[in-house]
C-alpha cells in the first residue's frame, strides 16, 4: 500500500482531492468484491460524487497502474457477463449468445459493453484475481453478473439459496452426478463458466422412475431444446471437459431469480467512455483494431465552423488569427469535455464533437456561442462567429487515420446543418429536440427553436431542422 500512496499522490495532480480520496479509501478499506469490476456510477453515487469527475479519477488511476480496465460483453436479458477482455479489439464475434436467456445479440455500445475497473494486483490482490477457487454463489456475483445487476449487500447468500438448489463444483476433466427431487417447476441447470445451460419444464403426474440427463460442459456447447420431465427423481450426469473448473448449478426459475435479473443499475457503458474527453486523451489509437466496426443505436454530434475564419487571417495577420483560433479551439475544448462529451476531431478550424446525450449538446452549443461572444467582448471586435449544428441517431465505431471515429448518415447529417448556419446560430434536428431532456433544457433557458424551411444537400429523406438563436 506504501507503493500505491506515492502513486495516489500522482493522481491528486490531475483529479480532484474529492474522488483521490474515495479511491483510497476504497483500495486500502474495501472488501475484496467492492474492488473487482467496479461500477463507477454507483461508487461515485455511494459516495456523493460528481459521476464526470469519478470517471476521470479511474481514467487517470488506470493509466498509472493502479486498476485495470475490463471492457465486458452483457447478454441484455439477464445481465450477464457473456465475454470479458483487456480492451475493445478482443470484441470480435458478429453475434454473443447467452445460454441462460437461450437468445443471441449483435454487440452494440449503448448498453451491451460495460467498461469496469479492477484494482491490479500489484496494489492489492483480490479473490477474483483467482476466479476459479471463488465459491459458486461469489463466482456468479463477482464474475458472471454484470455491473449492471443490483444484487443485494445483505442475505446475499441467503437469496441464492432460494433459486439455486445444487451447486457443485466440478474439476477440470472429473464427472459427477447430482441427485434430486424435482417437482413442478420450471428447472434451468446453467454453470457459468462455460455457459452451458439446460432447461427443464416440470409437468404432469408424478413418476416413481427415476429420470436421467447427461450435460457435458466444453466450450462448443449450443443450446438444446427445453426438456420436458415429470416430478419425480432426477440423476444428472455430469462430465466436465475443459481445462478448469467449472460450477454446474441446478435453478428454480421463480419470483426471487426473476426479481435478481429485473433489478438493474445504471453503468458506465462503452459508448459513454468513447465520449469521454479524459479516455480519449488516454488511450489516443489503443481503443479499437482498423477492421473493427461497432454500432451505437444513439449518439449526438456537434459540428463548429468559424465564419470568415479565412478573412480573418488577412484581416488581422497570421500570428494573431492563429491565437485566436486557439484560443477557440481551448475554449470549445473545455466545453465540451465538462458536459461530457468528446472532441473527435478538428478540420481545418472547425471541431466535431460527440455527446451520449442529446441535451448535453445543447448546452454545450450555448455556452460555446456564449464563450465566442465573451471573446469578441474582449478585443471589441466581432472575430470570432461561431456556427453550429446539432444531430443524433445511430452510427458506427470506427479506427480511422488511427484515431477513434465514427462514420455514417447521422454523422452526415450533422455536417450538413452546421453548414446552414449563419452568425452565432445553433442548427439543430427534430431528432434531437425530440429529446424530453433537451426540450426541457431549452425551456429552462427560454429559447425557442423556429422551425427552417430547408433541405439538406445529399439527403434524401425529410429531416425537420430548427435555429436556436
Amino acid at each position: 500500500m506504501n507503493d500505491a500512496r506515492s502513486v495516489l499522490d500522482v493522481l491528486r495532480q490531475s483529479v480532484s482531492a474529492e474522488v483521490v480520496d474515495a479511491i483510497e479509501s476504497l483500495i486500502a478499506t474495501a472488501p475484496d468484491r467492492k474492488l473487482n469490476r467496479v461500477n463507477v456510477l454507483a461508487f461515485a453515487a455511494e459516495r456523493g460524487l460528481d459521476e464526470e469527475q469519478a470517471i476521470a479519477g479511474f481514467l487517470h488511476a488506470s493509466r498509472l497502474g493502479l486498476f485495470e480496465f475490463s471492457w465486458n460483453v452483457l447478454c441484455p436479458g439477464c445481465g450477464g457477463v457473456l465475454d470479458a477482455g483487456a480492451s475493445l479489439k478482443h470484441v470480435r464475434d458478429e453475434v454473443y449468445t447467452c445460454a441462460l436467456c437461450a437468445a443471441g445479440y449483435e454487440p452494440s455500445l449503448d448498453e451491451m459493453v460495460e467498461v469496469t475497473f479492477t484494482v491490479s494486483p500489484n496494489v492489492r490482490r483480490i479473490e477474483a484475481h483467482y476466479p476459479h477457487q471463488l465459491p459458486p454463489a461469489e463466482y456468479f456475483r463477482q464474475i458472471y453478473w454484470g455491473s449492471g445487476v443490483d444484487l443485494p449487500e445483505e442475505n446475499y447468500e441467503a437469496m441464492i439459496d432460494e433459486f439455486i438448489v445444487e451447486a457443485l463444483e466440478l474439476p477440470a476433466g472429473d464427472k459427477a452426478v447430482i441427485s434430486l427431487q424435482i417437482a413442478e417447476s420450471f428447472i434451468i441447470v446453467f454453470e457459468p463458466v462455460t455457459h452451458v445451460a439446460q432447461f427443464i419444464e416440470v409437468k404432469g403426474e408424478p413418476t416413481k422412475d427415476r429420470q436421467t440427463l447427461s450435460l457435458v460442459f466444453d466450450r462448443s456447447y449450443r443450446h438444446s431444446e427445453t426438456l420436458v420431465m415429470r416430478p419425480g427423481a432426477l440423476r444428472i450426469a455430469l462430465d466436465n471437459h475443459t481445462d478448469v473448473r467449472t460450477l454446474p448449478s441446478v435453478c428454480v426459475a421463480n419470483d426471487v431469480l426473476h426479481d435478481v435479473l429485473g433489478k438493474r443499475r445504471p453503468f458506465l457503458t462503452a459508448k459513454r467512455i468513447l465520449s469521454n474527453q479524459t479516455f480519449r486523451d488516454i488511450h489516443r489509437t489503443d481503443t479499437l483494431d482498423v477492421d473493427q466496426r461497432f454500432k451505437i443505436a444513439s449518439l449526438t454530434f456537434l459540428f463548429t465552423d468559424l465564419r470568415g475564419s479565412t478573412e480573418l487571417y488577412e484581416r488581422v495577420g497570421d500570428l494573431a488569427a492563429f491565437d485566436l483560433v486557439r484560443a477557440h479551439f481551448r475554449a470549445l475544448s473545455e466545453i465540451v469535455a465538462s458536459e461530457t462529451g468528446a472532441v473527435v476531431k478538428t478540420i481545418g478550424d472547425a471541431v466535431m464533437a460527440s455527446f451520449p446525450a442529446p441535451e448535453r449538446a445543447i448546452a454545450a452549443a450555448i455556452r460555446m456561442r456564449d464563450a465566442m461572444r465573451g471573446l469578441n467582448r474582449e478585443r471589441g471586435k466581432e472575430d470570432m462567429i461561431l456556427k453550429i449544428g446539432i444531430h443524433e441517431g445511430p452510427c458506427i465505431a470506427v479506427s480511422l487515420n488511427e484515431r477513434q471515429d465514427y462514420f455514417g448518415q447521422t454523422v452526415n447529417i450533422a455536417s450538413r446543418v452546421q453548414h446552414l448556419a449563419a452568425s452565432n446560430e445553433i442548427f439543430t434536428t427534430d431528432a434531437v429536440l425530440g429529446d424530453p431532456r433537451a426540450s426541457d433544457l431549452l425551456a429552462e433557458l427560454g429559447l425557442k427553436p423556429q422551425r427552417q424551411n430547408v433541405g439538406l444537400r445529399g439527403i434524401s429523406r425529410d429531416i425537420g431542422v430548427f435555429v436556436i438563436q
